[in-house]
């Protein structure tokens, strides 16, 4: 029997180990993977590579795992945020590295990750420091950047409801960078907010199928 319901949010992420690469859902508070973050930091795991929208802000999620120096690099559109202290005083301190992708390509390149191909050529940020040391090409008269893929050891996100299989449905904006995630990482873990008995969730409806996610566990408050 597939059975993918954790007890509880510690046995989850058992696992992650030291150096591991992981991407985090959300936009701002939306879809952030808040009750596994927490665990993240309880777990103890250290020197990882997050890769996210953005690196966190007012003392929650992201943001306490860098301000714990529990993170060696970011990889994301947005590192400052309003109070995102920690991240600044850290990167001018040298003490973590920064990857800085444009929105639209850190998503393609998430994508792409769990799609199966090694990357892609885009017109964003050719020109700019963005596209140093990068293969660059010009097709049909447009000048293209090379972005590598992205994938990783786990993927941390959110969703509203889940079954024992793994399937996922979202809740609004909660969906965002989730569903890309979830297929580009070896190990996707969901967070959700109801768990349903198989055949509850209307196939038309689901938007991450269980065959991306490995373990569901359940927690309070809101998608």
């Amino acid at each position: 029997m597939i059975q993918k319901i954790m007890p509880n949010v510690t046995e989850a992420l058992r696992d992650i180990a030291d150096g591991s690469t992981i991407l985090i859902s959300g936009f701002g508070g939306a879809g952030l993977p808040v009750f596994l973050l927490d665990a993240l930091l309880e777990q103890g795991a250290k020197e990882l590579t997050l890769a996210s929208n953005n690196a966190g802000n007012q003392g929650v999620g992201i943001a306490k795992l860098v301000a714990a120096g529990r993170v060696k690099k970011m990889i994301c559109s947005f590192p400052r945020q309003p109070e995102s202290g920690a991240f600044d005083d850290l990167y001018r301190q040298g003490k973590i590295e920064l990857e800085l992708v444009p929105q639209g390509t850190l998503a393609e390149r998430i994508r792409a990750g769990g799609a199966g191909i090694g990357g892609f050529f885009t017109p964003t940020g050719f020109g700019t420091d963005l596209a140093k040391g990068k293969e660059c090409r010009e097709i049909d008269g447009t000048n293209y950047v090379f972005e590598k893929a992205i994938k990783a050891d786990y993927a941390l996100i959110k969703a509203d409801k889940g079954d024992r299989w793994g399937n996922l449905i979202y809740h609004g904006t909660g969906r965002n960078f989730g569903p890309i995630m979830a297929t580009a990482a070896r190990c996707t873990i969901a967070q959700v907010n109801q768990v349903v008995e198989l055949g509850q969730l209307d196939p038309e409806h689901i938007v991450t199928p269980g065959i991306f996610v490995k373990r569901v566990v359940l927690v309070g408050g809101k998608a």
